[in-house]
């Protein structure tokens, strides 16, 4: 039976959600709740959107909105401290709000759901696919008719 997510159980949950959207870093946020570093980690990838695409639910609307609105809020000081690094030439301030505001954006979209960093395979040319490919196609062979209708099938799908 795989394990609760302890950040997801834990009485401050709301504090840590709302820290790992701001300006706090894991580690920060570890110690002062008193959680594993690869706990948050796990959390803000795998908890934290999910809480926000629920977050148009009934029970947890504000909490999402909120906590959305806390990164909006979040972008818009980034840009403005962006463009009063542009103004007074001070490029390594500029490039730092510029890293940040990338940053925000990642965040934003990953909480909207809009980015989906899990690995895609290409089932196509995956060599497993291509090797069990050939033991199906190898197995139907004494049967022709059957072997045209899943290789039409398979060319089909993998068509398109």
């Amino acid at each position: 039976m795989p394990r609760s997510c302890t950040l997801c159980e834990h009485p401050k949950r709301e504090e840590i959600d709302r820290a790992l959207v701001g300006e706090t870093s894991n580690l920060s946020v570890s110690s002062v709740f008193g959680v594993s570093e690869s706990a948050v980690r796990r959390h803000k990838a795998n908890h934290l959107p999910a809480t926000l695409a629920k977050a148009h639910g009934a029970g947890e609307a504000a909490r999402g909105d909120d906590l959305l609105a806390d990164v909006r809020d979040l972008q818009g000081r980034t840009l403005t401290i962006l463009k009063g690094a542009e103004e007074a030439k001070e490029h390594r301030t500029a490039l730092s709000a510029i890293r940040e505001a990338r940053s925000n954006l990642e965040l934003l979209a990953r909480l909207l759901g809009e980015l989906n960093d899990r690995p895609q395979i290409n089932l196509v040319v995956s060599p497993e696919w291509l090797q069990l490919r050939a033991v199906i196609v190898g197995a139907l062979e004494p049967h022709p008719e059957a072997l045209g209708a899943v290789v039409g099938a398979l060319e089909a799908a993998e068509d398109g």
